[in-house]
């Protein structure tokens, strides 16, 4: 069986191609323009802007679909995104490809990159969409600038954040208000001059803190965001350089938080009154879940390992899911319900890891993205899904890496199909 992946892009230009295709095992993507131009989340004319009280329609743009044609040498530049290991799978003649020319200063010819010459992108949240469109928020570590990015749009500064990044901290944490669409609101994880914290933010204003006080030092100060499915805030905290402070159950420091959007401990919290959801974490990051909220994850750094947790409300985060020894720096991660993606800062590749029916990890990690297994991408920080089969990742090349003329950048990256999963 084939499975077709379509993404829509918004190209006006008559000499844009019109496919774009790649192949990953037995998944085709394909990403190809609509018949007529669309309108871009936030054009550069100013068509549409965001504001803390703005309001947005929910219904998407009218579409017009029609069947996809047969892919041709013409076809255009593509992709060359992470793939699939097919063992097992049938086998099929790979589709043409041709080779994608390097980054000419700030153009990338990467059909996959929609974002370049940004700084150490280190967060990202990708903007609701039912797949016709692919934009996000990305946020600069040591600048604390958000920019608004997509496919074939000009960048827009979204908010300047003040930020210390000293260490590893700085802007380290993105995600989206539940209510988005109508509010235009976002969330950070900043570093200041005096602790770490949450604070909330909506295009061309000032932040407002949401929670404060959580400890800083010189190490553990990067954090993760992320919203669940009652539209709490979740919240993962480094340790502050004090291992003893992630299991003290009066530190913020070293755990996973559940806050309502105004700060407070939300409902149904493990200890009433306390924002505590989980204990354990050293440097976070990154953190993920299944659609319906059913499965919650944490990746961590510590000093022997890097190690992924699966949380489980009041309970410590002392046996880890899965861990690499050789501490490839994992970052952000998406779960796709029968794989689970992890990007990393050191190895730069992203491990994708089968999960059997139970949500236990099935097997050892698939590598990709790793410059074997599809483009690499260098050093990746933040991840977040677009779609079900899509998601959004910065490059943090900038921070110790070896960057090309078009770093940092905002890629997409394809779910990868399972691969000895454990299923029956």
């Amino acid at each position: 069986m084939t499975v077709t992946i379509t993404i829509v892009t918004y190209a006006s230009d008559p000499t844009y191609p019109r496919f774009t295709a790649w192949r990953l095992g037995s998944i085709i993507v394909r990403i190809r323009p609509p018949r007529r131009s669309w309108p871009l989340a936030i054009a550069a004319s100013g068509a549409l802007v965001l504001s803390g009280c703005a309001q947005f329609e929910d219904s998407a743009a009218p579409q017009s679909w029609e069947p996809a044609p047969e892919l041709t040498p013409r076809a255009g530049p593509q992709p060359d995104l992470p793939e699939a290991n097919t063992e097992g799978m049938p086998s099929e003649p790979p589709a043409e490809q041709s080779e994608v020319p390097p980054p000419d200063g700030c153009t990338d010819f990467d059909k996959a990159v929609i974002a370049t010459c940004l700084d150490i992108v280190s967060a990202v949240a990708a903007l609701p969409s039912d797949g016709s469109t692919v934009s996000a928020l990305a946020g600069q570590r040591k600048s604390g600038h958000v920019y608004l990015v997509g496919l074939d749009t000009e960048q827009v500064e979204y908010a300047q954040l003040d930020v210390d990044a000293g260490g590893d901290g700085g802007l380290t944490g993105l995600a989206l208000s539940p209510t988005y669409a109508e509010d235009g609101l976002a969330y950070a994880y900043i570093t200041t001059p005096t602790d770490n914290r949450v604070v909330r933010f909506a295009q061309g204003q000032a932040a407002k803190p949401v929670l404060t006080g959580i400890p800083k030092g010189q190490t553990g100060n990067a954090g993760a965001l992320l919203t669940d499915e009652t539209g709490a805030l979740l919240v993962a905290t480094g340790d502050a350089g004090d291992p003893s402070a992630s299991t003290d159950p009066k530190s913020l420091a070293g755990k996973v938080l559940r806050v309502t959007p105004g700060g407070e401990p939300a409902e149904d919290n493990p200890s009433p009154g306390s924002p505590v959801l989980a204990s354990g974490l050293h440097s976070p990051g990154g953190l993920c879940k299944t659609t319906d909220g059913s499965r919650l994850w944490v990746t961590d750094r510590g000093a022997d390992k890097d190690s992924l947790y699966r949380v489980e409300p009041g309970k410590e985060l002392n046996v880890p899911a899965w861990t690499w020894p050789d501490k490839p720096g994992v970052s952000g991660c998406a779960d796709w319900t029968d794989v689970l993606a992890v990007a990393t800062s050191e190895k730069g590749n992203v491990q994708n890891l089968p999960l059997s029916e139970d949500g236990s990890i099935g097997g050892e990690p698939q590598i990709t993205m790793d410059g074997t297994n599809g483009t690499s991408y260098g050093k990746l920080g933040g991840l977040d899904p677009v779609t079900a089969d899509v998601a959004v990742a910065g490059t943090i090349n900038k921070d110790g890496g070896d960057p090309v003329s078009s770093d940092d950048r905002v890629v997409l990256v394809v779910r990868q199909p399972a691969s000895g999963s454990g299923r029956d």
